[in-house]
C-alpha cells in the first residue's frame, strides 16, 4: 500500500454516495453556502452534514464560516488522484484486453492456415 493509497480509499468513499456526488457536481461551479447546497435534497439539515463532514474529512471540500453563513469549497487534489489511479487501470485492462484480442487473433490464423 502507498502513502496516498488511504488518501485514495477516503476520497472513493465519500464519492460512494450519490448526495455527496452531487454536492461535488454543485461544487465544481464555485463556492455554495450550506444552505444553497442542502435545498435541492429531502433530509434533514443535521443529515446532510453528514454528508459534508464526510466530504470534508476526505479532503473533497473544506467549509469556512462568515457571520451565520458557512461555505463549502471543492479541493480538486483528492479527485486528480482518483482520476490517476483510475486512468491507470483504464491503461492496464486496455492492454491486457489487446492482449487477448492478439491472441484470440493468433489462434484464428492458426485454425486457418493448414
Amino acid at each position: 500500500m502507498t502513502a496516498a493509497q488511504p488518501a485514495l480509499d477516503q476520497a472513493f468513499r465519500a464519492l460512494s454516495d450519490p448526495t455527496r456526488r452531487a454536492v461535488v457536481q454543485a461544487l465544481g461551479r464555485g463556492p455554495a453556502s450550506v444552505s444553497d447546497l442542502a435545498r435541492p435534497f429531502e433530509m434533514a439539515l443535521p443529515s446532510f452534514l453528514q454528508h459534508l463532514k464526510v466530504l470534508e474529512e476526505s479532503g473533497l471540500i473544506t467549509t469556512a464560516k462568515a457571520g451565520r453563513v458557512r461555505t463549502c469549497t471543492l479541493h480538486k487534489e483528492p479527485l486528480a488522484a482518483a482520476e490517476t489511479w483510475l486512468e491507470a487501470q483504464r491503461n492496464l485492462w486496455t492492454q491486457r484486453l489487446d492482449q487477448l484480442d492478439a491472441f484470440v487473433l493468433q489462434l484464428r490464423n492458426d485454425e486457418e492456415t493448414p
